[in-house]
């Protein structure tokens, strides 16, 4: 059992991450940014969750045209397998991320 207070965590670099769990191949990680992360496609789904702070979440539809969400704290993206996106703090910002262990 363990308690993690998600508004304590920082990281030494941008996107740096605690892991919290590993089920059957699925973690779940806190990550901790200020930076833009990069274009990429998950193998798998990807639930991206804001616990603090507000992120610009880039993606493309799957006709390829570009879309924006600005998610909230509390607010939960979920990009199914193949979905290009990329993740853009406002400012800092504190995720929970839950993939496929070994996920980008």
């Amino acid at each position: 059992m363990e308690v993690i207070r998600s508004k304590e965590f920082t990281a030494a670099t941008a996107w740096g991450a605690r892991g919290i769990a590993n089920m059957n191949g699925i973690t779940t990680r806190l990550h901790w940014t200020d930076q833009p992360y990069r274009w990429h496609v998950n193998d798998g789904e990807e639930v991206f969750v804001v616990l603090d702070g507000r992120v610009e979440m880039h993606y493309r539809d799957a006709d390829g045209v570009p879309e924006l969400a600005v998610l909230e704290v509390g607010d939960i993206f979920f990009a199914s397998a193949g979905t290009v996106h990329v993740a853009k703090p406002i400012g800092t910002a504190r995720v929970l991320v839950v993939e496929a262990e070994g996920s980008d």
